[in-house]
């Protein structure tokens, strides 16, 4: 059977306001489609619609058989079972009654025709590396990302036509991860994932990006979406070339066609203080030249103003990725200087006599491993032991003011500054104009890292030592590609946990500290040059 989502003329306006879709068209076929686009472009409230979660304003959504929605953050309760994440502890209740000679209708209207749920339900995390788990732990006793998979397994097990992932991903570990492709990969019907997973991207059919109110869609994996992107690109940067070339042409053709009409009006004024020019004849000259200059000038000046437009239309078409800047030579540091010297720390009962670290100079560490390994609680041990001013970016940003302003947020790390450099700093993060006084609250998550970064950096005295968790949880891609350049352009010491392999690939490290939970094994390993 098809299975399909089809998407038509859909508007979209949240309470507040803010409008999101207007008029958006879209058909999701049988296969795997990426769903991307920068942060509050609206991917997940399309999701959330589909899902029927929330209403349109106008519009049509209409999809084939049941939908599955998994969201970025279950609603989670500690004393809640596998069994209630699973969505089969009713279920089992009622089979568990039967079982035990209970002929009550209910129980049986209950399970319905669906008897085989609890192997379906077994299977699906059996296939996610969840064979360990039982029905009866508690949310309490699972990490985050297992409690993930949990979720995902249950959505599996229902066997849906279509299926919805919010990046799926987050707060997975390595090994986790893989398996999260592979059941991608094995779905049969219409999936539609939106990540910033590099990993998963590639392991979809399509790509539909969310750009400008508009959707559209590619057909093959990542890559052969920034491939197309990258000729596109290439295209759109020579027209503004060319149009900027035509464009002051044209501007100095026009000045040219002003010189003239200049020196036509100053031989007639000549002509006529000589005298012997009847007058009749002098003022026909006269306007004859007026009318004539006039016609030239106005061509000359739908000319230019064509070329603006060619300019315009070409520069729209060229995208701009918001880059970061980051220049600030305070935050170097030498490379004999001691930042951090851990020995003996305890992160968990895994690591015998505990772990250490000794930190010198502008390293790159990254540490990696599987969920419940300590990485965070040595991240955080880090932070204590710093001999260097540092700055500490947690996985939900909590050294920023949900209630203040980005311009305030960096005020209050840096307050003997002037507002001047503030601003001039927070430009260079891509945050100009009235951006700076949006409270925090309203930003989308690439807005927030923007403004985290902005503000540690801004500190007085500069860090020296930058520890992030995970920071490319919930990013867009633009906003990553722009986080690892703001890092490449740090010139202090970096410590940084993540999963994204992808994104460590790319802040040139010195080092890795891998741990393993089930071994109760760290490696400090140099990563070749």
């Amino acid at each position: 059977m098809t299975t399909y989502i089809n998407v038509q003329q859909l508007r979209f306006l949240w309470p507040e306001g803010e409008r999101i879709f207007d008029g958006l068209d879209v058909v999701f076929s049988d296969g795997r489609t990426a769903l991307i686009g920068d942060n509050g472009t609206g991917k997940s409230t399309l999701l959330k619609l589909v899902a029927g979660l929330v209403k349109p304003e106008s519009g049509t959504i209409t999809a084939s058989g049941l939908i599955e929605y998994l969201p970025q953050e279950l609603p989670l309760r500690l004393g809640d079972t596998v069994s209630d994440l699973l969505d089969i502890a009713e279920k089992r209740r009622a089979l568990a009654a039967i079982e035990a000679g209970d002929a009550d209708e209910a129980n049986f209207n209950v399970i319905g025709d669906d008897w085989d749920f609890l192997d379906r339900a077994r299977v699906a995390l059996d296939e996610l590396g969840l064979d360990h788990v039982g029905f009866d732990r508690t949310v309490a006793t699972l990490s985050g990302g297992e409690s993930m998979l949990v979720g995902l397994a249950g959505r599996l097990a229902r066997r849906p036509d279509v299926l919805l992932l919010d990046e799926p991903s987050n707060n997975l570990d390595a090994s986790a991860r893989k398996r999260l492709y592979q059941a991608i990969r094995r779905f049969n019907g219409t999936l539609v994932v939106v990540s910033h997973d590099r990993a998963l991207l590639e392991h979809v059919d399509a790509v539909a990006e969310l750009y400008k109110g508009s959707i559209r869609v590619f057909e093959g994996n990542y890559s052969a979406y920034e491939e197309v992107i990258a000729v596109e690109q290439e295209v759109a940067a020579r027209m503004v070339r060319d149009a900027k070339q035509d464009l002051t042409r044209q501007k100095k053709e026009l000045i040219a066609t002003r010189v003239q009409n200049d020196k036509g009006a100053a031989s007639w004024r000549r002509e006529r203080e000589r005298g012997g020019t009847p007058k009749i004849l002098l003022n026909g000259k006269k306007n004859a030249g007026e009318v004539s200059s006039a016609k030239i000038l106005n061509a000359k000046l739908d000319d230019v103003a064509e070329a603006r437009e060619r300019l315009d239309e070409a520069e729209e078409a060229l995208r701009d990725d918001g880059g970061i800047n980051v220049d600030l030579p305070e935050t170097s540091v030498s490379s004999h200087r001691d930042i951090v010297i851990l020995k003996g720390l305890k992160v968990s009962d895994l690591y015998g006599d505990g772990l250490g670290l000794h930190l010198r100079g502008p390293e790159r560490v990254a540490i990696t491993g599987d969920n419940g390994a300590g990485k965070t609680t040595l991240l955080r041990a880090v932070a204590d032991a710093a001999r260097v001013p540092h700055g500490f970016l947690t996985q939900r940003l909590e050294l920023l003011d949900d209630d203040a302003s980005v311009l305030d947020n960096v005020r209050a790390k840096a307050p003997d500054a002037e507002e001047k450099v503030l601003r001039t700093r927070l430009a260079r993060f891509g945050m100009r104009r009235d951006a700076v006084f949006q409270r925090v609250s309203t930003l989308s998550g690439g807005q927030r890292l923007r403004a985290a970064l902005a503000a540690v950096l801004s500190s007085q005295p500069a860090p020296q030592l930058l520890l992030l968790d995970e920071p490319t949880n919930n990013l867009d891609m633009s906003s990553i590609r722009q986080l690892q350049q703001a890092l490449t352009a740090f010139q202090g010491a970096l410590v940084v946990v993540s999963h994204d392999e992808a994104f460590l690939d790319g802040l040139g490290l010195t080092r890795r500290v891998e741990l393993t939970r089930g071994e109760g094994i760290a490696v400090d390993v140099p990563v070749a040059a």
